[in-house]
């Protein structure tokens, strides 16, 4: 497996670039070409897809977008070209948040994806992307729920069934509370 790749840019494209590595011209296909201007000394992690009819090579600023673009990819029906796309249009911390509050909207809509595929990678990710998705207020709440014997998982449920125009750390924790009740 290729995990990263190093050298010079010496050609770029509208979804790729290619990189001369000992002698080597390599084409990687990224959401974020512009990212890596011609002539400059490039380090990209990796991803190497192995297809029926070839290798693609496809490549990310650093370890933690590529693991994210692998996350996506584990999602059935959910291809490189697709994670790549949605990479290419948001972010992966907006991509969690939006995953953790169950934000079809917001998939549908930034992602480019199809009403199925967002409600399929919500429903296959929603577990994967952690606690990290709570920021603010509900991590506060996050925490306490877990401090108060809730499991992750129930904790995550808890905070979903939330309305979000409840915006207060007190009044989010009081309602996830009665959530489980």
């Amino acid at each position: 497996m290729i995990r990263q790749i190093r050298g010079k840019v010496v050609g770029a494209g509208p979804t790729s670039v290619i990189v001369e590595v000992a002698g080597f011209g390599i084409e990687v296909k990224t959401a974020t070409p512009e990212a890596f201007p011609l002539g400059s000394e490039a380090t990209l992690a990796t991803h190497l897809a192995v297809k029926q009819d070839g290798l693609e090579l496809y490549g990310f600023a650093g370890a933690a977008e590529r693991d994210f673009f692998e996350l996506l990819t584990s999602v059935s029906g959910v291809g490189p070209k697709t994670a790549l796309g949605i990479l290419k249009r948001s972010s992966p911390d907006a991509l969690r948040g939006a995953i953790g509050k169950r934000d079809l909207d917001y998939l549908t809509k930034v992602a480019g994806i199809g009403k199925k595929s967002a409600e399929k990678m919500l429903v296959e990710l929603s577990e994967k992307v952690g606690p990290s998705v709570h920021d603010g207020a509900d991590g506060e709440v996050f925490d306490t729920l877990v401090a108060l014997g809730y499991t992750e998982r129930d904790a995550r449920k808890a905070l979903q069934a939330v309305p979000q125009e409840i915006t207060s750390r007190d009044a989010r924790l009081k309602a996830a509370l009665s959530a489980r009740a």
